[in-house]
């Protein structure tokens, strides 16, 4: 056995069945070993869209994602997912081949300390040092990328542990990949619930690994159980985020805000006013210990309860022990009705369908499936496609507000729920970022729709121009009027070209209903992503 089957020995031993990757020298031995336990390869057209892929398989299925790519310039372009990966809490390893351990320091190829450069978008990141130690090593990466704070850890794989005899090596039990427990004081949950019980218009609100999509049920029963409406928050938009309608205007009104894992920051408004009332108190729930302590610095008397615990746990714990609910309908539905506000006052002012109707049909399509999922990218149309689209299972770009892994984040969501319909909507320009992949979608067999919101520029930057430098000083943001749909067909998929409404409902039925990978390209008139106000 060699170092390389001890790896995919104790891959297969955590239950992977799925690595998303690209080849490299330096990973071989590991594809080589991959055939003999069973181990499906997805073979992307870039690094970056292995890491995204196997952030959208980590969200999709509860499990770890892992992705392998190979040295130096190959792990240097997987690094930005690794960023999103993280602000969505998604549990993600990511294997790098490596030089050789006895060619260190002499200028080996590809040499380079990419356990350094990957730590600061991680929670961990670290080299093997022996090859008798690889299986500890991947039972230790996926433990950490589960427990507490989900989120993205990266190991690197020296090409010559790899090839080297590992025979008397052990493969780890499958007690060494589970994550470590991180339950709350009980003592905690009990103050949690008194102080909650005595607040008249308290707020709950979760990061992305409790969203809906991820959490299933969970949140709606404790919602019910402590009468408290509960908000989960993955957008870089924060309290703007267009999903949530008008929930910005509820913020202020809270009296007790409790975070189930939802960091403090930007996307609150730093829990200052006018985002949240000074007199706003304060419970933090949270397995990261920098982020609890954080809390205590920035929210000083104001902060109630801190504790350091698995948000989901915490969530288990205290419906276990509540009583009912505490009369609040009346705030519940304020805030339900909040976020259900959608009235932006526009119209179109031009021949093209604006960007709300084709939303609009999408969720027709949606809405007509058994098992919708619903993948929506970032930029001005990406906020409307959050806005106006929904779906029981959703991805989005998340916290990080990285753009362009749409197309790849459905592959994966697809490869991991075969019968369900993807759909991901994107615009032109993060289209661009891997539109390569619809080849992967192609070999993997993976029929997605990609939609694309098609306004012929960078939209988002177009509008900052226009409002920061005017009309005159606009540069850089224009982009052909490309026709996508040909260059899907181009890499084997099916392409739809829509310039109209009325050919757009038997555009979406044909890809629907394909069976392939399809791409509809859509000419929208372009808007600024909504900010929903109620006057």
């Amino acid at each position: 056995m060699r170092g390389a089957d001890l790896v995919a020995k104790s891959l297969a031993e955590a239950g992977v069945r799925t690595i998303f990757t690209l080849s490299g020298n330096q990973i071989m031995p590991i594809f080589d070993a991959c055939i003999d336990v069973d181990i499906r390869l997805i073979h992307t057209r870039h690094e970056a869209a292995a890491v995204y892929m196997a952030d959208a398989w980590a969200q999709i299925t509860g499990e770890v994602g892992i992705a392998m790519i190979t040295a130096a310039p190959g792990f240097a372009n997987g690094l930005s997912p690794l960023f999103s990966a993280r602000a969505a809490e998604s549990p993600v390893v990511l294997l790098s081949g490596d030089s050789p351990v006895v060619q260190d320091g002499l200028g080996a190829f590809q040499e380079l300390s990419q356990a350094d450069i990957a730590a600061p978008l991680t929670k961990a990141a670290f080299r093997s040092a022996s090859t008798e130690g690889l299986g500890h090593d991947i039972a230790k990466a996926i433990r950490i990328a589960r427990s507490g704070r989900p989120g993205p850890v990266h190991l690197a794989l020296p090409f010559d542990l790899l090839n080297a005899d590992a025979s008397s090596a052990a493969i780890p039990r499958k007690a060494a990949f589970e994550s470590d427990a991180s339950l709350a004081d009980p003592a905690a949950i009990e103050d949690l619930a008194r102080i909650l019980g005595k607040a008249e218009r308290p707020l709950i609100v979760t990061g992305p690994a409790l969203n809906k999509s991820r959490a299933g049920n969970l949140l709606d029963k404790l919602a019910d159980a402590v009468d408290v409406p509960i908000v989960a928050m993955e957008s870089p938009r924060g309290l703007k985020d267009p999903s949530l309608g008008a929930f910005a205007e509820m913020l202020p009104q809270t009296d007790l805000l409790v975070s189930l894992g939802k960091a403090i920051d930007f996307t609150l408004g730093f829990a200052k006013p006018p985002a949240v009332d000074i007199d706003c108190r304060f419970i933090v729930v949270d397995a990261d210990g920098d982020a609890v302590e954080r809390a205590r610095r920035g929210l000083g008397g104001r902060l109630a309860l801190a504790s350091r615990a698995d948000p989901r746990d915490a969530a288990r714990q205290l419906l276990e022990i509540s009583n009912g609910g505490e009369a609040r309908a009346g705030w519940r539905k304020d805030v339900a009705d909040a976020i259900a506000y959608r009235n932006t006052g526009l119209s179109a002012s031009g021949d093209k369908m604006p960007s709300w109707t084709l939303c609009e049909g999408v969720q027709r399509a949606l809405d007509a499936a058994d098992d919708p999922i619903l993948v929506s990218d970032g930029g001005e149309f990406g906020q409307w496609a959050q806005a106006m689209v929904s779906a029981p299972t959703r991805i989005i770009n998340g916290p990080s507000g990285a753009i362009g892994g749409g197309i790849c984040y459905a592959i994966a969501a697809k490869l991991a729920r075969p019968e369900a319909t993807v759909i991901a909507l994107m615009g032109d320009g993060t289209a661009g970022f891997h539109f390569s992949e619809f080849d992967t979608a192609v070999r993997a067999g993976a029929a997605i729709v990609a939609v694309i919101g098609n306004d012929a520029r960078w939209n988002a930057e177009h509008l900052i121009q226009m409002r920061d430098y005017g009309e005159q000083r606009l540069i850089g943001c224009e982009l052909n009027q490309t026709r996508y749909d040909l260059a899907a067909a181009g890499l084997g998929c099916t392409g739809e070209h829509v310039t109209s409404e009325d050919q757009l409902a038997g555009a979406l039925e044909r890809a629907v209903s394909g069976g392939q990978p399809s791409c509809v390209n859509v000419e929208i008139e372009g808007f600024g992503a909504p900010n929903f106000v109620r006057g």
